[in-house]
């Protein structure tokens, strides 16, 4: 008997180009088992040696590339944006997406064997992996746009600081933040305009020049207190000028630092500024000046013993206007949803544990997982922010029936549309989420937990009768 391709899988990658039919239904299946167990290693998730053996050979066929795979998933995206356009009565109108990069550095200390592997920029053998993910204006995650994953030779990079500072940036590692930036530009779905956000790794003059260029929109998070033709710091200047605004912002409990949840005051402040290339950029590379606003957001009168919150960020929205530089502020705070993209990757997935011979393979692993991940994240967030929408943007509507008759523990079918957002609670309870009223939406550990034993049962219906 044929093993079960999921509806989800199917639909992402209804365009991969591979080369043969055969190949191409095996990506399918492959897909699938990983999705329904992606904390299980390759070996696990097939269910049986055949199927184990049959999954290895697949990820080792050359026919298969990482660049089939990301098209196909760009193609989704796009659906996805087109057939949400659509529903809300926006065909035709420019869709603001935000187009969030990062890098995570993957530890594959135990791999001494593994070819073609080196070092990340933690000096600890692995990967680093640069992925860019689309948002929706909401802070749904709609896919990985671009990936790059790299290795290095060695565990320290040559030469001196200073020599460091001065190659060219086409020799350097953050390089990657400008070719992202290119790529997801190029491969945007049709009629999106993106704005690129970063933390203050992307706080580059070369990228700032490369926006200024080609028209990209940024919001960045400056590290750097750049000079302005005046030679004049700019964010010495704003930190001094008058404040144009006041913002409640609230902030999450923070177990960690046994922080409770608060509702932060941020004062205001902006300005605008031409801003000088440094002495470490030729003039070759960039031009002698970009113009740059800039937004900082300072706390009043934390509670004691908090540090105040302080965001500075660089951009080239507006930022005459309160409206304006609040704006920038919640563009920014999204950015967070990368960080929550590698939890996933790394907690969820497990990608740490990858058996792979190949710095290729485990590339094209890492590659699989993120997609997996982003179905996770679309269930979670898409609840929050859409909890009407039909839960038939994820699920196939056999599998519905599945998962209402399993988590309400009842023979009968749902008699009406079931939404997202009661799926979502749904597949939460299957995951041990308990629901109380202190507990808040269900989160990305639930929900994955929640998916692992609702595809188990999916799988095995079949055999169970009706």
């Amino acid at each position: 008997m044929q093993p079960r391709v999921q509806g989800w899988v199917r639909n992402e990658f209804a365009t991969l180009v591979t080369g043969s039919k055969r190949l191409f239904t095996r990506f399918l299946i492959v897909m699938t088992m990983l999705s329904e167990q992606p904390d299980k290693s390759a070996w696990l998730a097939a269910g049986s040696r055949g199927q184990a053996k049959a999954a290895y050979r697949m990820l080792a066929n050359k026919d298969l590339t990482a660049d089939a795979v990301i098209s196909a998933h760009r193609d989704a995206i796009s659906a996805r944006m087109a057939e949400t356009n659509a529903k809300r009565g926006q065909n035709g109108r420019e869709t603001v997406l935000l187009a969030v990069q990062d890098t995570m550095s993957v530890n594959y200390d135990g791999h001494k064997k593994t070819e073609g592997l080196g070092f990340t920029g933690n000096n600890t053998r692995g990967v680093s992996v640069h992925s860019c993910l689309l948002l929706d204006m909401n802070g749904v995650p709609l896919g990985v746009i671009c990936q790059n994953t790299a290795t290095r030779p060695e565990a320290k990079q040559p030469g001196t600081h200073s020599e460091q500072r001065k190659r060219p940036i086409e020799e350097k590692e953050s390089n990657r933040w400008l070719e992202t930036m290119r790529e997801a530009a190029e491969n945007a779905p049709k009629g999106a305009k993106l704005i690129h956000v970063a933390d203050r790794e992307g706080d580059i003059y070369e990228l700032f020049a490369l926006a200024q260029s080609t028209g990209e929109l940024f919001v960045i998070r400056a590290v750097h207190d750049r000079l302005d033709s005046n030679n004049g710091h700019i964010i010495q200047t704003v930190d001094n000028s008058a404040a144009v605004g006041i913002v409640y912002v609230n902030i999450p409990v923070n177990h960690a630092k046994k922080q409770k949840e608060r509702v932060a005051i941020l004062e205001l402040r902006s300005g605008s500024f031409d801003v000088k290339r440094p002495k470490t950029v030729s003039a070759t590379a960039a031009p002698k000046s970009v113009a740059l606003n800039i937004v900082i957001a300072e706390e009043k009168d934390p509670p004691e013993g908090i540090e105040p919150i302080k965001w500075i960020l660089l951009t080239n929205l507006p930022v005459e206007t309160p409206d304006n530089i609040i704006e920038v502020i919640q563009i920014y705070r999204k950015r967070w949803k990368i960080e929550r993209f590698h939890f996933v990757l790394k907690s969820g997935c497990a990608i740490e544990k990858l058996q792979q011979r190949s710095f290729e393979g485990l590339s094209k692993m890492i590659l699989l997982y993120s997609i997996i991940a982003i179905h996770i994240m679309a269930l979670t967030y898409l609840a929050r922010t859409a909890p009407d929408a039909p839960a038939t943007l994820l699920f196939e509507d056999s599998e519905i029936e599945i998962l209402w008759k399993a988590a309400n523990r009842t023979k009968v079918p749902p008699q009406r549309t079931v939404t997202i957002s009661e799926a979502a609670a749904l597949v939460a309870s299957l995951g041990g989420f308990m629901g109380a009223p202190s507990d808040g939406p269900p989160g990305l550990k639930v929900i994955w937990n929640g998916l692992d034993r609702f595809y188990t049962l999916c799988t095995f219906a079949e055999f169970l009768g009706p």
